[in-house]
């Protein structure tokens, strides 16, 4: 991970006397580097949503590679909502997108252009309004909303309770018999707070770990 300085989320996720699974987890794992906590963010907030929609249900490759298309057909670049309505559909769909992804995106091209959704000002809302406003464009849910709040706008408290990778990491740290539903999970997690995001990512960490601390 490299020598980074000790956050106050980590000395409070270590300290956990009432959850002994996630502290040693994190004493284990150590300090995060950046790269853990960046996870390839996009340089702007359309860019983050642009390439959640595209990497709905697609492995992290196939994702990828469709979203390095996309650029590739702007000069390299995250386009601009305008240049997503103007781009013909048959283009996009040469991308590997299916139809309804293309569907999505242009609808967030629109919610984006007519201000229905203000990407400037998601930056100084509530986590619970950002969700809202998400939600309301075709083809971005709760996943991408929570995705969009841990790694595009840094906020710190932020559970993603349908991400299938936290939901087994703590089937497997926490010994249950079965994938947690979100209430399981928010029990589980309530003595995180309010360092749920920094949990997470050690949850995703943990993913990688051949055998868990004991």
């Amino acid at each position: 991970m490299g020598d980074v300085p000790a956050s106050p989320g980590f000395a409070h996720l270590c300290g956990l006397g009432g959850d002994p699974v996630m502290s040693r987890l994190v004493r284990t794992l150590g300090p995060l580097g950046e790269e853990a906590r960046r996870r390839g963010r996009p340089e702007d907030a359309f860019g983050s949503l642009l390439r959640s929609i595209i990497g709905q249900q697609l492995s992290t490759r196939a994702a990828k590679r469709i979203y390095a298309r996309v650029t590739a057909l702007f000069g390299g670049r995250v386009p601009t909502p305008g240049e997503v309505l103007e781009r013909p559909a048959e283009e996009l769909a040469a991308c590997g997108l299916s139809g309804r992804k293309i569907l999505y995106l242009k609808d967030l091209a629109r919610h984006v252009l007519d201000g229905r959704l203000d990407l400037v000002e998601l930056e100084r809302v509530p986590d619970e309004e950002v969700r809202g406003r998400l939600v309301a464009v075709r083809g971005l849910g709760r996943w991408s909303a929570d995705m969009f709040l841990i790694f595009h706008l840094r906020r710190p408290d932020v559970l993603p309770v349908g991400d299938l990778g936290i939901r087994r990491a703590v089937m497997r740290a926490y010994g249950l018999t079965e994938l947690p539903g979100p209430e399981e999970l928010e029990e589980i997690a309530s003595p995180w707070r309010p360092y749920r995001t920094l949990a997470s990512l050690y949850l995703w960490e943990s993913l990688e770990m051949e055998a868990l601390p004991s």
